[in-house]
């Protein structure tokens, strides 16, 4: 199946309300542009240096979203650009973001990572690290990031009932910390769910999934 017809059936399977972020990473600006050509307009990335070389090749229209990890000294190569960045699991890389997006008078969108995974290669921090970060007065000091939500990411498992409990559990997460809302944290995003896994995510209340192999193919390393 081409790319387009991957998309379409993906695109008719998900509720209106959630939004499809297509997982770029590592594919040939080609392949981005047939997706492009087919309606997407969002992509993700996890490397900082790949997505500004396919920003500057690509439409203007696209929203680029950084899903990978963050190294701090990357964070202003896309700055001036980038529409959301998912993983943000320090206060830290927050500060970094906040200052590049002042230098560009911007105020960019972050996601907060929540460790909801039994693995310790996935990074995130826990609900109550997420709530003294969100109730802190450095964090209210940050005037060029907005807190939009939370993402994370499940155990890589074929065990249904344990993917189920950990997108339940980072959903109730997200509803806890909704009632903190203040003018640089606005809660509508629960980001959760990947190729294998996205419709069980939707069950659980996700609003935004991210999807790459079922959209381009197997990836190439």
């Amino acid at each position: 199946m081409s790319i387009q017809q991957n998309l379409k059936k993906i695109q008719s399977t998900i509720p209106d309300h959630v939004i499809l972020v297509a997982v770029s990473k590592t594919k040939p600006v080609s392949d981005l542009m047939e997706a492009y050509n087919s309606g997407q307009r969002v992509f993700g990335e996890n490397k900082i240096q790949e997505m500004v070389e396919k920003y500057e090749e690509l439409p203007k229209d696209i929203k680029w979203h950084m899903i990978g990890h963050v190294q701090t000294n990357k964070i202003k190569y896309m700055a001036s650009f980038v529409s959301l960045i998912h993983g943000i699991d320090r206060f830290k890389t927050l500060k970094e973001i906040n200052k590049q997006a002042k230098k560009n008078d911007r105020i960019i969108d972050c996601l907060l990572q929540i460790k909801i995974a039994e693995e310790d290669s996935k990074f995130g921090m826990s609900g109550k690290e997420a709530s003294e970060i969100l109730k802190s007065k450095e964090f209210s000091e940050l005037k060029n990031v907005r807190i939009k939500g939370v993402m994370g990411m499940a155990t890589f498992t074929d065990n249904h009932e344990q993917i189920l409990s950990e997108f339940s559990f980072l959903k109730t997460t997200f509803d806890g910390l909704k009632e903190l809302e203040t003018i640089n944290f606005k809660p509508e995003i629960v980001s959760m769910g990947m190729s294998d896994d996205y419709p069980i995510a939707i069950e659980c209340g996700s609003t935004m999934i991210r999807v790459g192999s079922r959209i381009f193919g197997e990836r190439n390393y």
